[in-house]
């Protein structure tokens, strides 16, 4: 199993829309490094839920519910989706400053690539994160 984290602007979609949707397709991600990220997801792979914006902190976890296919919206092959299904709200959001505080997450791609909408969290990363989230 592998561990994510997905950035959305809350404005657009929230894990609060993902809650109440149960499931959605994961689309409109474009950078090269993201869907290459997409691309090696499989199914039952498990995904932080992070809101960007003013809020800038992680917020649920979803489950990865299905195999990478192409995105049936775009003229492009190279571009795939997943479909996600909410699993659970965090106890307590886990905020970046909190993430850039703590030295388990140094060199972490969610801070060194900052722009970057989908981001591998290595196992020791992602409990930690739990940890903190309560």
């Amino acid at each position: 199993m592998a561990y994510w984290l997905l950035k959305t602007e809350p404005g657009s979609y929230s894990w609060s829309d993902l809650q109440r949707d149960k499931k959605t397709t994961w689309n409109g991600v474009t950078n090269a490094m993201a869907l290459k990220h997409i691309r090696t997801m499989k199914k039952a792979d498990l995904a932080l839920i992070y809101h960007t914006g003013g809020e800038r902190a992680a917020v649920g976890v979803a489950e990865i519910a299905s195999a990478p296919y192409p995105d049936p919206n775009a003229d492009n092959e190279k571009i795939v989706v997943v479909d996600i299904k909410a699993k659970k709200a965090l106890k307590q959001p886990v905020g970046l400053d909190v993430i850039k505080a703590d030295k388990t997450f140094t060199g972490w791609d969610l801070l060194r690539i900052g722009r970057l909408s989908v981001v591998p969290v290595p196992p020791a990363m992602w409990r930690r994160v739990l940890d903190l989230a309560g």
